[in-house]
């Protein structure tokens, strides 16, 4: 999707390589009440939606002890969302801010991510809590959330993005 129509002060899009370097099979579509961009939540923690998780027939298999996680990372694929943006201007910012800098579905590979409540499974269908997508997104990936591993209590993102606004590394 490329909407340059809606585009706001700041924002900058680039041209896209013209083949892609990588391919991928989706493995399943998630079904959450949402039809439009502007009804998702903004994030997961923000809704207590019940949606699930239709994992295609031919990788049921792949489900098999998933009912032992509590919680699931979720990998999809933001099929509607623009993907030639660099530069983004949230309703919420004054001014733009770089793509990778945000947890926006406009990116050049609109892969999103949500640690989801496990509430339930039957068959290739899983019953999650926590989603902020829309109806009918593909499913790339599932993997189990590890608290011991995957939680970071100490990170930190300043929204303004000045601690390093000269392109230094965590190293500088």
């Amino acid at each position: 999707m490329n909407d340059s129509a809606g585009r706001r002060p700041g924002e900058e899009a680039v041209a896209l390589p013209q083949g892609f370097d990588a391919g991928l099979y989706f493995i399943g579509r998630v079904r959450t009440p949402w039809l439009q961009r502007s009804d998702c939540p903004k994030n997961g923690l923000q809704t207590d939606a019940i949606c699930t998780v239709a994992v295609d027939p031919r990788f049921a298999a792949g489900l098999q002890n998933v009912e032992g996680a509590t919680h699931l990372i979720l990998l999809y694929w933001m099929d509607r969302a623009d993907r030639d943006l660099v530069r983004q201007r949230p309703r919420h910012a004054e001014g733009s801010r770089g793509t990778f800098s945000l947890r926006s579905p406009a990116r050049p590979n609109p892969i999103a991510l949500s640690v989801v409540e496990l509430l339930g499974r039957e068959g290739a269908t899983l019953r999650v809590r926590g989603l902020d997508c829309l109806d009918g997104t593909p499913l790339l990936d599932i993997k189990p959330y590890y608290a011991t591993t995957d939680s970071r209590p100490e990170a930190r993102v300043d929204r303004a993005g000045g601690a390093r606004d000269d392109g230094g590394d965590a190293a500088s």
